[in-house]
């Protein structure tokens, strides 16, 4: 019967040595067999140094690679040490800088609260002050007030006054007409306008009867009666007539120049006053520079 796979190994296992002591030829099949399949000793041992030399290889070469990481290790500790106390440094410089920003701010703070405290008494006194202005408009818009009232009551004695003076020139003008028809003299008007002139000017209205030798006024000698005002320094020479025509305005203006040569100096001003002016007579007093009114109390101020 045919021995199985189990007892094949089991009896190689056990007679297997014994047949290698005792049987050359066995155990020379058997070790060349076993050459052909595994190294031999020699060969095993170059091996073994070569894979001796190279586990010292490298051992060295992980030994460098270890001191070279403990290096860079120690390099890597250094820079993060430097990077360390630089962070560091800059970190006291930036609390430093932070402390001082503060600080600033802090100061800042105070005087912007200070400012504003003087702002505010500034505004409190501009306040008293726009106050105390109010009140001096006040009182003095009701000074105003009085003073317009007192004004007012002065217009009305003005138009009073003015009223009575044109009823007086009403009246005038009347008694010149009547002048004209000999109802009233003409020295009584001329009187009247001459009395207007003293109280409107608080000036005297001088009536002078000079003696012309020369005929200079009325072509031949004779007396001459003009009326002067002298206020001032100044010397004003006056017609006052009820009515005045061309040739009445030339015989003045004659009377004046007459006067001037008498007195030896130029009238400072020529004044015809008459309520009826012929238009003539207006146009030759515009040429000849003689002032003209309807009226004494139109006379500008002297």
């Amino acid at each position: 019967m045919a021995a199985t796979r189990e007892e094949l190994r089991h009896l190689i296992k056990h007679e297997l040595p014994a047949l290698m002591r005792d049987d050359a030829e066995i155990r020379e099949n058997i070790l060349r067999y076993s050459r052909d399949q595994f190294a031999g000793k020699r060969q095993t041992e170059d091996r073994f140094e070569k894979m001796l030399a190279e586990i010292i290889r490298q051992r060295e070469v992980q030994e460098q690679k270890w001191e070279a990481n403990q290096a860079e290790l120690a390099r890597i500790r250094e820079e993060q040490k430097q990077k360390w106390d630089t962070n560091q440094a800059e970190l006291a410089r930036m609390r430093e800088e932070q402390k001082q920003k503060w600080d600033t701010n802090q100061a800042e703070l105070a005087r912007m609260h200070e400012e504003d405290m003087q702002k505010w008494k500034a505004n409190e006194e501009k306040w008293k002050a726009h106050q105390a202005e109010l009140a001096r408009m006040h009182e003095e818009n009701r000074q105003k007030w009085e003073a317009q009232e007192q004004r007012w009551w002065a217009n009305q004695e003005e138009l009073k006054r003015m009223n009575q003076a044109l009823e007086s020139r009403i009246d005038r003008s009347i008694g010149a007409l009547g002048a004209r028809w000999g109802i009233k003299s003409e020295t009584a008007f001329r009187d009247a306008l001459a009395a207007i002139l003293e109280k409107s000017f608080n000036a005297e209205v001088v009536n002078v009867t000079e003696w012309d030798s020369d005929g200079m006024v009325f072509g031949k000698p004779d007396q001459v009666e003009i009326d002067v005002i002298i206020k001032n320094g100044l010397l004003i020479v006056c017609e006052l007539k009820s009515s005045l025509s061309k040739s009445d305005l030339l015989t003045f203006h004659r009377k004046a120049l007459f006067y001037e040569q008498l007195q030896g100096r130029k009238a400072d001003r020529l004044l015809a006053i008459s309520p009826m002016i012929d238009d003539r007579a207006r146009r030759e007093g515009e040429r000849l520079g003689i002032e003209m009114y309807g009226d004494s109390v139109d006379v500008k101020k002297i």
